[in-house]
């Protein structure tokens, strides 16, 4: 694919969305932080259920250190692996109170360290908390990427440096939310819907169904 293909793809996306945002609920880079960690393995439909109760009693580290794990566990055990993402929770929380002053880091490497936040997570925070150009690489992204040809690789690192060295620049601060809002709405896992696609003439997909 080349450079005028993926910018006529990310015109048409910008075009169809001129302002995308993340569908998880927050208010504050702390509250989208949390709701992040929750979304692995998870639904945005699902963490928003846990975060709305959630955020309306504990919406600060400090609140939600004091809930404990225990406390915390009565609103998101609904969502998958809760056990595990209330410990990390209630560590990250403490971080933020003893070394960042109960903010987040606007810094990778801080937010990499805080438990329960990878890769994927921080370039999350630093993109629509911060507005960093960053792009994190999920299984819908991941996905769009290799079947539409705008960046393959074999893992989400090499997907994601791809799509940071070919992505337009003034598509890159958005492109994050749109590769994510296509993959989950249009370019679907098992059968894309490729009639219904903006950027079907575009795409470098083999395999396009044919109905």
């Amino acid at each position: 694919m080349n450079k005028d293909k993926r910018t006529q793809i990310f015109t048409r996306l910008k075009t169809h969305n001129p302002e995308p945002t993340t569908e998880l609920n927050y208010r504050n880079p702390f509250e989208l932080l949390i709701a992040v960690i929750l979304s692995a393995q998870a639904t945005d439909k699902g963490v928003n259920k846990a975060t709305d109760e959630l955020f309306k009693v504990a919406n600060t580290a400090e609140k939600i250190l004091a809930l404990k794990e225990s406390g915390l566990k009565k609103y998101i055990k609904t969502i998958g692996l809760f056990n595990t993402k209330a410990k990390n929770i209630i560590r990250t929380c403490k971080i933020l109170i003893e070394e960042h002053d109960s903010e987040i880091p606007e810094d990778r490497a801080a937010l990499e360290a805080l438990p329960g936040v990878g890769r994927k997570t921080a370039n999350v925070v630093l993109n629509t908390a911060f507005g960093h150009p960053t792009i994190a690489v999920d299984t819908h992204i991941f996905r769009v990427s290799n079947r539409t040809g705008i960046a393959p690789g074999k893992n989400v690192v090499e997907v994601e440096k791809r799509l940071l060295r070919l992505v337009p620049e003034e598509f890159k601060q958005d492109a994050h939310h749109w590769l994510i809002l296509h993959g989950r709405y249009t370019c679907i896992a098992r059968k894309p819907r490729c009639g219904s696609c903006i950027i079907e003439d575009l795409c470098e997909f083999k395999d396009k169904p044919l109905d």
